[in-house]
């Protein structure tokens, strides 16, 4: 009889992604500080998706540091998988390894798994890291997946890479309507249209950030 595989998606939280979130808690409000501005907006009721740009491999865990009470599962692409106890390691987290460039079914079940089951669904549709802080290049199934769940799409802006004795601030936009792109059926050019969505909440909150951070040292 073969080993059992391990699932990403759980009803409770799995040993290891508790040690993460404890540990995230000592580091990111010491050594590698972060503040979460209008952090009561992810205290909406579960499942939504949370979109963001990526950084950081630590992004993951900044976010379930933020949101304690409720299980986060997050996607990651299948190349982090190669090595074995790696792909373990991030299945364990709560992470579901998906292919990128092609139409990955074991993935997508696992995503409206974890919607079904109130849990909060993880997006970073760049698909990877880029340090840029825009969100130009989004992966073609990010929008695809984030629709199919019919949950509400909570955006985060992540202003700088996690870095030590720097903060990183990350600030929760509002969610973002798309009840017209489903009403089009979930298809190439509604999704494209929804890529275009995402681009645009993040183009907005860097200038509200900037904006906001300019009008801060006018003040002093």
């Amino acid at each position: 009889m073969g080993k059992k595989s391990i699932e990403p998606v759980t009803e409770k939280n799995g040993i290891f992604y508790e040690f993460l979130r404890v540990l995230a808690l000592i580091v990111f409000h010491t050594v590698m500080p972060v503040r979460c501005h209008h952090r009561e907006r992810l205290d909406a009721e579960a499942p939504y998706v949370l979109i963001a740009n990526h950084l950081h491999a630590l992004d993951p865990i900044v976010m379930a540091m933020f949101i304690p009470k409720r299980q986060i599962v997050f996607l990651a692409k299948k190349e982090l998988g190669k090595n074995k106890l790696i792909g373990n390691l991030l299945v364990r987290a709560h992470c579901i390894l998906i292919d990128r460039h092609n139409t990955d079914m074991t993935a997508m079940r696992n995503c409206m798994k974890a919607v079904k089951l109130k849990k909060i669904l993880l997006i970073f549709p760049e698909g990877t890291r880029h340090h840029e802080g825009q969100m130009e290049q989004i992966e073609s199934g990010a929008s695809l997946i984030a629709m199919r769940t019919k949950a509400p799409i909570v955006p985060i802006y992540i202003d700088r890479k996690l870095s030590f004795f720097r903060r990183t601030n990350l600030y929760v936009g509002e969610p973002i309507p798309y009840e017209d792109l489903l009403a089009q059926g979930i298809n190439k050019e509604s999704c494209e249209e929804m890529n275009e969505r995402f681009r645009e909440t993040f183009r907005r909150m860097i200038r509200e950030t900037e904006t906001g951070i300019q009008a801060g040292k006018t003040k002093k």
